[in-house]
């Protein structure tokens, strides 16, 4: 079977950082991802917003614990996990959320990224500065007759 997500959102709490009793390092944070789309019916555009919970093993838990906080955008790939257990009043609960396997650090150092990932957005050109571009070349009277071809 074939378990693989890909996901781009922004922490939404600082990460919870512990290690189990051999020494691995677990991390714990949660992440938003935004999605925006028009409403097939009312033709209104609208944003929908999923908190998914990433949990982040071994030294990429030490280095998100690091150089990330509350607002970082991250890229996450890793596997869907189902967790279940019985809470204190004995009530059964459950959730997924994802076991990173790679973690990639978006946006600079110390910068808050705004809004999640949207898929329709469009990617930003820059305009080119109109005295680097190249000048047009001059014209030029080639008789076909001194062409090899």
């Amino acid at each position: 079977m074939y378990n693989k997500v890909i996901l781009i959102g922004n922490l939404t709490r600082d990460i919870e950082l512990r290690y189990t009793p051999n020494g691995t390092a677990v991390a714990k944070v949660g992440i938003a991802s935004n999605r925006s789309f028009t409403d097939p019916v009312t033709k209104e555009k609208k944003q929908e917003v999923m908190f998914i919970d990433i949990t982040i093993f071994g030294r990429a838990a030490e280095t998100a614990n690091q150089y990330l906080k509350k607002g970082s955008q991250i890229l996450v790939e890793g596997r869907l996990s189902f967790n279940q257990w019985t809470d204190n009043t004995g009530q059964k609960r459950s959730k997924h959320e994802i076991i990173a396997e790679s973690v990639k650090f978006l946006g600079g150092r110390d910068t808050q990224s705004s809004g999640g990932y949207n898929d329709n957005q469009q990617p930003q050109t820059q305009q080119a500065n109109p005295q680097t571009q190249p000048s047009q070349s001059p014209e030029m009277d080639i008789n076909e007759e001194n062409i090899p071809f």
